[in-house]
């Protein structure tokens, strides 16, 4: 019996799988979803259900999940033809290689060059989670811990055992021991009585098609906190203030929508910003929106434990210097501090 470790290559023949540690703890409908890329997941459910996908022998429940050494049984079944993996360019590689800010057993902390989707999808090939698999070939799990959207900067966190990952989602989503910070370079002078912004967020449909993100009293519970950290003017345009944002809650959009609700948007902001003002600062060197994870404070887990324990987890902070675009842009700004 030869036994696959890897992805699904000929899914026409029955696969054997050993579970590794990169899989442990995963259930295994999710294990299948991911294992045959293409395959509608009534047909991966129908084929659990009927009994063609065995774990050790025996019949499993969706649920199931898995454990190190069990040997999983994939029945022949057809999937849509997959697209050939695009290749990290030798810069790709190199930055990869470069950016990690923080890094232990089940985790990374990495410096997220704006530019570059978390993941790939919506014709984006390659993701930086797709490319870091090829860099860091020594790691057979790597999965994002939260996202950055495309054109954000800075601390980004991807686990490298589903433990861990389990672990840094679920406090999360508790955001007693997170707290993300951003910087962000906002229209207009902000006052300094103001320290949150506290306004429910929903998605609704935009005039031009998609979604965009609005303050709507139905909407979620939204709470940004606020600090001003420096103010700028520039001659014929106005001021501007660098802002540090922490959001409490993790909505979509969440410190774009709220600094444009007090009507002072991000600069660069395309979406939510001011078209004038954006094409203004182009002369000064900004080619993108104004927003950087600079900081970001955490639970870490460094034994070797197959699952994290709370009270043997310690809290540091990981940072990441303004990138180079950004601090070029401010160098050309006039301080009114």
């Amino acid at each position: 019996m030869n036994l696959n470790p890897g992805p699904i290559k000929n899914t026409l023949q029955v696969n054997w799988c050993e579970i590794s540690e990169a899989h442990e703890g995963q259930r295994v409908d999710n294990f299948l979803i991911n294992q045959l890329k293409g395959v509608p997941k009534s047909r991966i459910y129908r084929i659990l259900r009927k009994g063609e996908v065995r774990v050790n022998k025996s019949r499993v429940k969706p649920e199931y999940k898995l454990c190190i050494g069990d040997v999983v049984r994939i029945p022949p079944i057809r999937t849509a033809e997959r697209k050939p993996t695009q290749t990290v360019s030798q810069s790709l590689h190199n930055y990869l290689s470069n950016a990690v800010l923080y890094e232990d057993k089940g985790l990374m902390v990495l410096n997220k060059p704006a530019g570059l989707a978390v993941h790939g999808g919506d014709g984006v090939n390659l993701g930086l989670i797709e490319a870091l698999r090829q860099v860091r070939t020594d790691c057979p799990f790597l999965e994002l811990v939260h996202r950055l959207d495309k054109d954000t900067s800075g601390c980004l966190m991807v686990a490298k055992k589903r433990p861990v990952l389990r672990f840094l989602q679920s406090k999360l989503k508790e955001r007693d021991t997170f707290s993300k910070h951003y910087m962000a370079l906002t229209v207009g002078a902000w006052k300094s009585s103001v320290s949150q912004v506290d306004a429910p967020l929903a998605k609704t449909d935009s005039a031009g098609g998609g979604q965009i993100v609005r303050v709507i009293d139905s909407g979620k519970p939204s709470l940004t906190r606020i600090g001003v950290l420096e103010r700028f003017k520039v001659n014929g345009l106005g001021q501007f203030t660098l802002i540090e944002a922490q959001p409490v809650t993790g909505r979509t959009h969440q410190i774009r929508v709220h600094a444009q609700y007090l009507n002072h948007p991000l600069v660069g902001d395309d979406k939510y910003g001011v078209d004038q003002v954006n094409k203004d600062l182009k002369e000064f060197g900004l080619k993108r929106m104004f927003l950087h994870a600079f900081k970001i404070t955490l639970p870490v887990y460094r034994a070797a434990d197959s699952e994290v324990q709370q009270d043997k987890c310690e809290t540091i902070t990981v940072e990441a210097p303004l990138a180079d675009d950004l601090s070029t842009v401010l160098s050309r700004l006039d301080s009114v501090n």
